[in-house]
């Protein structure tokens, strides 16, 4: 197949970039041709090695934008999302692609396809979800619904379970999101003892991330074994930059605690994860209830076990002996579970070593392109309450 991939993220991520390659490099394996469709004045931060088709009318961000400016901004990009879709139209249309895939979508997205051409779409086209909240549920469910008739519209959301809050359409499908492996480096990865333990921490740093909160109880631990902490933070503005640094200098003279202040990507992030033995993920929020972590499926995919805020993914780790957790907000009981970790982790490895390997399994990125192959090629039937999310079935 020809499958396009419609990207319009202006300010991509490190998680956002490795998503498209997963679809690109995954669909590649497995036969397909793969192309991109991006508004004309997009600006790729990674070379995905294939062709690029530029539609017309430009990209527009939100970035520093507030008050009436956002709300004209907002009516601008939708206005361009309506000439992205007809084009997007003409192009299956015209047979230049098989299917179409939109990587990073919300209920927006489809709202504005009730409006467009392109619901009469010749081609199937994935609209991808990374979760749904239960405020945007409702709103999301309404538009899907509206899609029912046409048949090559495909909503999928990345989710643990089999419905939306208790609500399913056949038009919806939901599957497991895939795991982010090292493609840029060779790595081998190995769960086992270690004479010091290295702990990383990474991840963009916003100052309400309450980072010292998180280091204070670190290095308040009573700890039996050598262990060493690494704190890796990318800044995108002048004020968070200014107070990472901050930190920076209050724990200077903390012996086994480095600091990385440094966006990573690739290859060279992908060495960062695979040096240290275990990943924090010590910060909450009730958004990774309905969204998938990104950092979690990054430990997963390079085999790391994990401590983390209990509101991540919770699903998993009912599953999965893949670390502990903590709970959400709770910094005594993330000292507890620090110490309880850390002291404990030798005699536990051998049982994260296995659960790590029966989730990088179940979440494999090659399980993920299999799943959206399916999809796009009729193969897949919308789960049962009776299946697990991400199974695939042949007619």
């Amino acid at each position: 197949m020809r499958i396009g991939i419609f990207e319009n993220i202006m300010t991509p991520g490190g998680h956002e970039v490795d998503f498209d390659r997963i679809l690109v490099e995954e669909l590649q394996k497995r036969g397909h041709e793969v192309s991109f469709y991006v508004p004309e004045d997009f600006e790729f931060s990674f070379d995905y090695h294939v062709p690029v088709v530029r539609l017309g009318g430009r990209a527009v961000s939100y970035s520093k934008v507030s008050g009436i400016k956002k709300l004209l901004y907002s009516v601008k990009r939708e206005y361009n999302r309506q000439k992205w879709y007809a084009q997007l139209y003409e192009a299956a249309h015209r047979k230049d692609i098989d299917a179409l895939i939109v990587p990073t979508s919300t209920y927006r997205y489809l709202r504005a396809l009730n409006k467009n051409i392109l619901r009469r779409s010749n081609v199937p086209i994935i609209f991808v979800l990374h979760g749904i909240n239960p405020k945007e549920a409702p709103k999301f469910l309404r538009e899907a619904k509206k899609l029912l008739p046409y048949k090559n519209i495909k909503p999928v959301v990345l989710t643990f379970v089999n419905h939306i809050f208790g609500h399913r359409l056949p038009n919806i499908y939901p599957i497991y999101p895939p795991t982010y492996t090292a493609r840029d480096i060779e790595f081998q990865p190995s769960v086992e003892a270690k004479d010091t333990l290295t702990v990383g921490f990474f991840g963009q740093y916003r100052r309400e991330k309450r980072l010292r909160d998180f280091l204070e109880v670190y290095v308040k631990g009573h700890y039996t074994r050598k262990v060493k902490l690494l704190v890796q933070g990318s800044t995108m503005h002048p004020e968070d930059a200014e107070d990472f640094e901050k930190i920076i200098q209050e724990y200077k003279d903390c012996a086994g605690i480095k600091f990385l202040h440094k966006g990573l990507i690739g290859a060279e992030w992908q060495k960062a994860i695979a040096g240290i033995d275990v990943l924090l993920m010590p910060y909450s929020a009730p958004r990774y209830l309905y969204h998938w972590g990104g950092m979690l499926f990054t430990a997963i995919g390079f085999q790391k076990p994990v401590i983390a805020s209990n509101d991540i993914n919770p699903e998993v780790f009912a599953k999965f002996n893949i670390g502990m957790t903590f709970k959400s907000g709770d910094m005594n009981d993330l000292q507890q579970v620090l110490e309880k970790f850390i002291n404990g982790y030798d005699e536990d490895v051998a049982g994260y070593g296995e659960g790590l390997a029966e989730a990088g399994k179940k979440f494999s990125p090659e399980s993920f392109a299999h799943r959206i192959e399916a999809i796009l090629t009729g193969e897949y039937h919308t789960i049962t309450p009776e299946q697990v999310a991400g199974n695939v079935e042949k007619k």
